[in-house]
């Protein structure tokens, strides 16, 4: 049985590792850190856990104390660089969820996050935590950086035409997100009475998932988020000019070629249906992330869309998809719940 820790186990995507690990059949946590919480259970903020473990948060300094194997890190942006030497020093592989090492270029990661990468030096060393394009990378790598949420969807839906020459130009991403992916800590922005009946547009330029998606492509991107008044769920639409020639056929191909294999990515483009493009409603819960498109063809042009639950494949879910990846299992191990329809 591996033995894992979670740092930052209190937050959401703390507490979706929880639940999605407690279900594994090959893991068991043994620790999972609070230093706000430490010392009382974990079912506390996370009551679906309730019955399922008496597990208790610890404080971060005990971790030099507990004997594991794998080291999931949920704590904040901007703080985990500083950090990371001493974590990589505490299990032999560390997957971490927070922003910072996922940008190959320290000046670009400055330009998005607002400050200088305070370890350039370790960056190298982590794999992007996609298995869809990196799964042969990530069957050897104990340093894992897990992509954002918006990442992940606009990543899914771009990269397979961008691989293929299908598309030309800059990449307009319009991306839509409910109130989870603020945190548990978001503030009066994430009050009820706020939010409620809101479209907010909270990033009408230069999101930090845009770099990571003009990262992933080769395309230059640019990207606009909104809070919907959703809790969970992440769909984008990328709007994308066809290359000379490019068909509606050729597009379908690309995705197939892509994805017709994959575990968790299904290609959801049909011309009728009240789910014909993909609804990230349906996804709730589940590690799916559904992509899909609609081509124009008077203009040229094409919408890319992707959509999943941001809390899941978009967070703790694609860290677990990694974990199987990594350790030799079946990628769907601890992730075979299908989503909710009605939900």
């Amino acid at each position: 049985m591996l033995r894992v820790a979670i740092v930052g186990a209190s937050g959401y995507i703390g507490g979706e590792l929880l639940r999605l690990l407690h279900g594994h059949p090959r893991v068991t946590v043994v620790a999972a850190t609070s230093d706000r919480l430490a010392g009382r259970r974990v079912d506390g903020p996370h009551p679906n856990l309730r019955g399922h473990t008496e597990l208790c948060f610890v404080g971060h300094d005990t971790l030099r104390d507990i004997e594991f194997d794998v080291l999931l890190l949920a704590a904040p942006h901007r703080e985990t660089m500083g950090r990371m030497a001493e974590f990589l020093k505490l299990a032999g592989t560390v997957i971490d969820l927070s922003g910072d090492f996922r940008l190959r270029d320290p000046d670009v990661y400055a330009s998005y996050y607002g400050v200088t990468h305070s370890a350039p030096e370790l960056i190298p060393e982590f794999t992007t935590g996609l298995p869809e394009w990196h799964r042969a990378e990530l069957a050897t790598s104990d340093r894992i950086s897990v992509p954002g949420c918006m990442a992940t969807a606009g990543i899914l839906a771009v990269r397979p035409l961008a691989r293929a020459g299908l598309i030309e130009g800059t990449v307009k991403v319009d991306a839509r997100t409910g109130s989870s992916g603020s945190g548990v800590s978001a503030g009066a922005a994430g009050a009820h009475a706020e939010r409620s009946g809101a479209l907010r547009v909270f990033a009408p330029t230069r999101h930090r998932h845009e770099a990571e998606i003009a990262q992933a492509t080769g395309h230059t991107v640019r990207m606009t988020a909104t809070g919907v008044e959703a809790v969970r769920g992440v769909q984008v639409l990328a709007h994308v000019n066809l290359a000379s020639g490019v068909s509606e056929r050729d597009v379908r191909s690309a995705f197939r070629a892509a994805y017709g294999n994959e575990p968790f990515v299904r290609v959801v483009a049909q011309r009728q249906g009240l789910y014909r493009l993909p609804e990230p409603k349906i996804l709730t819960g589940s590690n799916f992330c559904d992509v899909g498109f609609a081509v124009s063809a008077d203009d040229g042009t094409a919408v890319l869309i992707g959509a999943l639950d941001n809390l899941v494949k978009g967070g703790a879910g694609g860290a677990v998809q990694c974990l199987n990846v990594r350790f030799g299992w079946p990628e769907r191990t601890g992730l075979e719940f299908t989503g909710l329809h009605p939900n």
